[in-house]
């Protein structure tokens, strides 16, 4: 039975993957801010005592550091551990209010990556040491990450930090036989996307993108953008000169800004 440990599960992409996951008969532990959604969660999974829930936001390193040395004594360690909570709202660096939301993007997006591989290594080490299968240290990034979006400043940066930090890692890691997996979604159907005002080509339902990432992750893959489609655009963005680019993106819409949106997303 594979152990599998995923931030920010109370929605989207984490309740998508908590159910592909818990469909393959995996053991859960569930990382999120909100009790109440946890709770719903675990409810609709099968077997719900076979999983553990812990309300804690990835921005209290304690509180993140104590779930997951929890879950690695119930469950005997970890083979999987996806670091996917993350937070979207549209930035202007002249608005000096962004830049509050620009370092809560920045701790939320990069930093807690970080917070959340971080507790999980030395065990993982250990259970390579008892000849384990090789676990698996999984980054959610974004196509986003990949050429900056206008009004995006603070997303896209941090979906690129994300994407450098897993590279980093995973060359790091790799003597120790522990792997590290991007995923850059491009657009899936979730609360995140729900409030974007423009058209979302390629458009993903949550529930095909977690069954193809727990592919792209049981396979061990260093690097995947999902959904298919979006690979060849993904190429072409990292292709274009930025003269072409540029001239291409400038009038390209806006995410709306934090201020915009409804409460508790």
């Amino acid at each position: 039975m594979q152990r599998v440990f995923i931030t920010g599960a109370s929605s989207g992409l984490g309740w998508a993957l908590a159910h592909e996951y818990a469909r393959r008969g995996a053991r859960l532990g569930l990382l999120a801010r909100r009790e109440d959604k946890l709770q719903e969660l675990l409810r609709s999974l099968p077997g719900p005592s076979l999983h553990l829930a812990y309300a804690a936001d990835v921005n209290d390193h304690a509180a993140l550091t104590a779930a997951a040395a929890d879950f690695v004594q119930r469950a005997g360690g970890a083979d999987i551990v996806i670091a996917n909570a993350g937070i979207s709202y549209g930035t202007l660096t002249e608005r000096s209010a962004d830049l509050a939301v620009f370092e809560r993007i920045i701790r939320t997006n990069v930093i807690a990556t970080a917070a959340t591989f971080g507790p999980f290594i030395d065990a993982m080490k250990a259970q390579v040491a008892r000849g384990e299968p090789e676990p698996r240290l999984v980054g959610i990034a974004s196509v986003a990450g990949i050429r900056g979006l206008p009004g995006a400043e603070a997303y896209s940066a941090s979906k690129a930090a994300v994407i450098s930090y897993c590279e980093s890692l995973r060359v790091e890691l790799r003597r120790h036989r522990i792997r590290v997996v991007t995923i850059a979604p491009g657009y899936i159907d979730t609360p995140m996307t729900q409030v974007n005002r423009y058209p979302m080509p390629f458009l993903m339902p949550a529930h095909a993108f977690a069954r193809r990432a727990a592919d792209v992750i049981a396979a061990g893959r260093s690097y995947a953008v999902i959904p298919w489609p979006m690979r060849g655009v993904s190429w072409l963005l990292r292709l274009l000169p930025n003269w072409l680019y540029d001239a291409a993106f400038a009038r390209a819409p806006h995410k709306a800004a934090c201020d915009e949106l409804p409460p508790d997303r």
